[in-house]
């Protein structure tokens, strides 16, 4: 009986312990949780780099179509993303190993003074795989380039992998056909060609699909893609004041409106962002002393350049 009693107060000063504890730390925890920032730093000097990778032709080893109407993408997505602030370089038609190449320069790069990343495929694709001119590209090939192991100051930023490209060839029939747009299109709408679904990247990744997996999605050949040209358009109006990933909730929405031959498209993004990710205007930097001290000294060569 004596022992009982004893564990029985052993066990009780142990809980008065723990009780003691909680009221020392949890208070300080619940502080610093409250000093963690919610929102990305995008008050960087710059942006950041957008890749876009626009191909229209194909190999005849392929047997692909070609892609009539993604010019319109490239042009419309080089515009957006150069209103936000982005340096844009964007490729045409390129083989395999250019791709790659420009991918791995991108990944070693200083990234140091910029807010993010965007990566921009528009293509065909096929099990977990983009087509560049030549031949497939593995998407996890490129997403391991940009993780932190690999890509150290890019490491706590937004890195943002937009695919437009179909998932597979299961037509979603439109309960309610809403033809938003299409009925005044006179051109072909096309179906794209399929690509499955890949595993999550990584940390602060976003990945973004022009359509559900095991569905096509559509692609008018005068107007562009529905997905790109949506994206591009709730970009021009929203992007300085909606989250993103509520801003790409929206697109879904835009995009699941559409119908083409009675059959309808439904996006998706899979986000592993850490926090909430804004493209609200920079403000202009002022010119301090000794931005004013260092370009003084610069020699007048490297001013000139």
């Amino acid at each position: 009986m004596a022992s009982e009693e004893k564990a029985s107060g052993i066990l009780l000063f142990f809980c008065f312990f723990l009780f003691l504890l909680c009221l020392l730390f949890l208070p300080s925890y619940f502080l610093l949780l409250s000093y963690l920032p919610l929102e990305y730093q995008m008050d960087n000097k710059q942006r950041g780099l957008a890749l876009i990778f626009n191909q229209e032709h194909f190999d005849l080893k392929l047997k692909l179509n070609q892609r009539r109407g993604t010019a319109k993408d490239k042009a419309s997505l080089t515009e957006r993303f150069q209103e936000l602030g982005f340096k844009v370089k964007a490729y045409d038609d390129i083989k395999k190993k250019k791709m790659l190449c420009i991918l791995r320069k991108a990944a070693e790069a200083n990234h140091t003074d910029a807010d993010c990343f965007v990566c921009v495929f528009m293509s065909h694709g096929d099990d977990g795989h983009v087509f560049a001119r030549d031949n497939t590209v593995d998407i996890k090939e490129i997403t391991a380039l940009f993780k932190g192991n690999r890509c150290r100051s890019l490491v706590g930023k937004p890195k943002i992998f937009i695919f437009q490209a179909c998932r597979g060839k299961v037509h979603e029939n439109a309960v309610t056909p809403l033809a938003r747009g299409d009925s005044e299109m006179s051109s072909e709408v096309v179906e794209e060609a399929a690509i499955l679904c890949t595993p999550p990247a990584g940390e602060d990744f976003l990945m973004c699909y022009c359509v559900s997996e095991g569905f096509v999605s559509f692609r008018n050949t005068s107007n562009g893609s529905f997905y790109i040209q949506d994206l591009c358009e709730t970009l021009q109006e929203q992007a300085s004041t909606l989250e993103f990933t509520e801003l790409l909730t929206l697109v879904n929405l835009k995009v699941s409106r559409r119908c083409a031959a009675n059959n309808k498209q439904m996006p998706c993004f899979t986000s592993m962002l850490t926090k909430k990710l804004y493209f609200k205007p920079k403000k202009e930097r002022s010119m301090t002393w000794s931005n004013i001290y260092s370009f003084c000294l610069l020699p007048k060569r490297c001013q000139n350049q």
